[in-house]
């Protein structure tokens, strides 16, 4: 299989019409018929289109793909229910006719686009039900997109490319999910279009790791977050998200360990006593950065698809994102919902958050990005740490140089710092970078530091290092303070 990142919109457009066994419908809401319109204008399009639709008004959409519960247009149950449809028609119309030397098609999407005021964010779901030959079941790829043009009429153009980009993938790439998903953003950038997340299902994709996809799709830029839940299913942020109350807590968890889930045992119950937060509207997140599972330059995605296992099979929704810093990721959520948001985090975090080195490329520098990370529906829950000498340090032991004093107190009065208070003494010792060196050594002892379950799964699946081939070394050796460079990692909240 030959990927040409060079090959042209109208290129693809004119394969696929000349292709006599594909042949299909596009049903099309919102942004204009894009897509149709390009293989149309690439020619030899009846070669290709069946029938193309655009139920542009809500009482037309609704009795030809019913009511949404939910009242929006926009969603993904929506997409589902055109894919449905007109791929169900093409099959009871043309089955007899053309079933067995076409593989059928039905290519929908429901879109909004930027209004004339321009006070609206476009964005819209895509999908694609096809066959890969005449007769077969069907496979779907549905993902969601953000249109980041400032002119509707660009909008509708990015929005016409992937699409054309969707179909053209499917039926040449299909081979290599990887290679699908990178073509999707050809003669297409970041600044014009995000994709934040692809769902492939089907039986010529029953090897396909959904959540895997989503690290591609943060790996190569097409987004800054991915989000998937507990069963493993891909999320779409803003639709899990939206108005919810948010409580994160950011780790690299190799492995996970008891201090981990002492934090966010005791970080989500103080975020519940807050009166702003609704607990029947609270979703917990464990997020990963992908600046901590860079190797190089290169991610070690198994590695990655380990810890995401491991946090799923705790009941936890995993996000993995590309902000390094707290501010940037709380822009993000607050985007999302403008109810409370709370982050979780070590006291090595919040001196690194204090360490105005990192604010340097700002133009306001540290106030700048305090604005955001502090905002009025933002609340730092912070966990102790054990020192060298034995003594507990909190963030009220939390000591700045003389020109953050202020600053610091001023957070702290106004309710924006907290000290997590219920913590188990008994657990801060255990440090996840001791932990996995034991791991990876054959030293005893490791296993009473995560939970039961955590420690099953490294053992059956040998993952960290872990070899059942054990021996057996003094545990004074390794389990030693967290070094310098620990306590000024990002992510090293434990």
């Amino acid at each position: 299989m030959y990927y040409d990142k060079n090959l042209g919109t109208r290129q693809k457009a004119l394969k696929v019409n000349l292709d006599r066994r594909i042949y299909g419908s596009f049903a099309e809401i919102g942004a204009g018929q894009e897509v149709a319109a390009q293989f149309f204008k690439a020619g030899g399009a009846s070669g290709t289109i069946a029938k193309t639709i655009s139920a542009y008004d809500m009482t037309f959409s609704d009795a030809i793909y019913g009511v949404e519960e939910s009242g929006r247009y926009v969603v993904e149950s929506r997409l589902t229910k055109m894919l449905h449809r007109e791929y169900n028609l093409l099959q009871m119309r043309l089955n007899e006719k053309r079933g067995a030397e076409s593989t059928f098609f039905a290519f929908a999407d429901t879109v909004v686009a930027l209004n004339y005021q321009k006070t609206n964010e476009g964005h819209g779901w895509i999908g694609l039900r096809f066959q890969l030959q005449p007769g077969a079941p069907y496979n779907d790829v549905i993902m969601h997109v953000k249109m980041l043009d400032t002119e509707n009429l660009l909008q509708q153009q990015a929005l016409g490319v992937v699409g054309v980009n969707l179909i053209y993938g499917c039926y040449y790439y299909y081979k290599s999910p990887e290679t699908l998903l990178l073509s999707l953003m050809d003669d297409l950038s970041p600044e014009r279009l995000e994709i934040d997340m692809i769902r492939f299902t089907g039986p010529d994709f029953v090897n396909v790791d959904n959540r895997l996809m989503s690290l591609y799709l943060v790996k190569n830029g097409f987004t800054n977050v991915a989000l998937f839940g507990p069963d493993g299913n891909v999320l779409q942020p803003s639709e899990a998200l939206y108005k919810r109350n948010i409580v994160c807590i950011r780790g690299r968890f190799r492995p996970v360990t008891h201090v981990n889930l002492d934090m966010l045992e005791n970080g989500v119950k103080q975020f519940l006593e807050d009166p702003e937060v609704n607990p029947e509207k609270v979703v917990v997140l464990s997020e990963l950065t992908l600046h901590n599972l860079k190797h190089g330059q290169e991610i070690d995605e198994k590695d990655y698809m380990d810890r995401v296992n491991i946090l799923a099979s705790l009941g936890q929704t995993v996000m993995i994102s590309n902000y390094q810093e707290y501010y940037k990721l709380v822009a993000y959520l607050s985007k999302i919902t403008k109810l409370k948001i709370g982050l979780i985090l070590g006291m090595s975090n919040l001196e690194y958050i204090f360490e105005e080195k990192h604010y340097e490329f700002l133009p306001g520098g540290i106030l700048e990005a305090f604005a955001t990370l502090f905002s009025r529906k933002v609340k730092l829950y912070v966990y102790p740490m054990m020192q060298p000498d034995g003594k507990l340090y909190s963030c009220t032991d939390f000591t700045l140089p003389p020109n953050q004093i202020d600053l610091f107190e001023y957070l702290l009065a106004n309710n924006k710092l907290e000290a997590i208070r219920d913590f188990d003494e008994n657990l801060l010792h255990i440090i996840s970078d001791n932990v996995l060196a034991m791991i990876k050594d054959g030293i005893d002892g490791w296993e009473i530091m995560v939970p039961t379950q955590v420690a099953r799964i490294i053992k059956e699946r040998n993952l960290f290092g872990y070899t059942s081939k054990t021996h057996y070394t003094n545990v004074s050796e390794i389990v030693a303070p967290a070094s310098e460079n620990e306590s000024n990692d990002p992510s090293f909240s434990f």
